[in-house]
């Protein structure tokens, strides 16, 4: 992260300045690219550039006195293998503005949904959920855009969010709730989500239908071992119900990390039961920069000529600023 408060200085102005001037604005994000040997279903191995879910953001905030803080986060995200934007949106990951104090934090605009932070996110410990060897099971109706929120203080290692989605949303995404939840003390780490959306349902011909989704998740980090999972239940309208099982693991050995992460998921109607898989090694250069290679599979049982199956042979590197 860099401090920018000096360079907004720098441009107006000594006369123009207002009394109060932004107390902090920092510019961070992520780049995440990696050489990969890749195979889907019965097509022949390639070789490709992938890009890891890049992404590079402004975040500040404004003393407002009282205990009083005004704040804003704009998010993009890019693809690192080409620099184009990843989605119409510039800011398609984040545009939120707050206000924060005693009483918690008051949020408006689009974020990713505090649900998914609650349980996925924190057991896909070796490449951040991101990329070929993201969780390709975990899934649900996920609220992003034209949201209102609400995050309580941190009392006794809990927390809560809640969030809801205002009528002005595209359609197909509208209508939403997203509540979390986590408790954080000591080695054990807790997470539960949920989210509901109506949405238009393929399989009735467009029509709206209920799509809600609720996840619990573990973590205990012990010196020389992390392990975790979560459990996810999926309402897909009338696709049907879906259950996901992962587990992870991380073996940390000074600058090394090796990991291991297994996911199951149950079919539906037009999904197949299917397995992944990943086995992983990062090697941490410092603290914001890493080298890693991993393999990665999925398989999807009992379907014909293997299509949904996958697998990745991958060597990247990540870098934080």
């Amino acid at each position: 992260m860099k401090r920018l408060a000096w360079l907004a200085m720098a441009a107006v102005p000594a006369g123009a300045l207002p009394a109060q001037a932004q107390d902090d604005v920092e510019i961070y994000g992520r780049v995440n690219t990696s050489v990969e040997s890749q195979r889907s279903g019965d097509a022949g191995r390639v070789v490709v550039l992938q890009n890891n879910a890049s992404r590079f953001g402004l975040r500040g905030r404004e003393d407002l006195g009282g205990g009083l803080q005004a704040g804003f986060n704009l998010e993009s995200g890019f693809d690192s293998t080409n620099g184009a934007q990843t989605a119409a949106s510039l800011f398609n990951r984040q545009s939120e503005l707050n206000l924060r104090g005693d009483f918690g934090t008051l949020r408006l605009g689009n974020w990713i949904p505090d649900s998914y932070f609650a349980t996925a996110d924190d057991v896909s410990m070796h490449n951040h959920d991101t990329g070929t060897s993201a969780d390709a099971f975990y899934g649900g109706p996920f609220p992003r855009t034209d949201k209102f929120g609400y995050v309580s203080p941190l009392l006794a290692g809990v927390q809560v969010w809640a969030t809801l989605q205002t009528a002005n949303a595209a359609p197909g995404d509208r209508r939403g709730v997203d509540l979390a939840a986590r408790y954080d003390q000591g080695p054990l780490h807790l997470g539960a989500g949920y989210s509901q959306q109506d949405r238009p349902d393929p399989l009735r011909a467009g029509a709206l239908s209920d799509f809600s989704q609720f996840a619990l998740r573990g973590r205990y980090v012990l010196p020389y071992l992390v392990f975790g999972g979560y459990y996810q239940r999926i309402d897909n309208g009338a696709d049907g119900r879906r259950s996901v099982y992962r587990a992870a693991a991380m073996v940390p050995v000074g600058a090394l990390e090796f990991h291991l992460n297994v996911g199951l998921a149950s079919r539906t109607v037009t999904l197949p039961r299917a397995v992944q898989h990943t086995l992983a090694c990062n090697y941490n250069l410092s603290p914001r920069t890493k080298v890693y290679a991993f393999y990665t599979a999925q398989d999807a049982r009992h379907v014909v000529d293997r299509a949904g199956d996958f697998n990745a042979l991958a060597l990247g590197v990540r870098h934080n600023f």
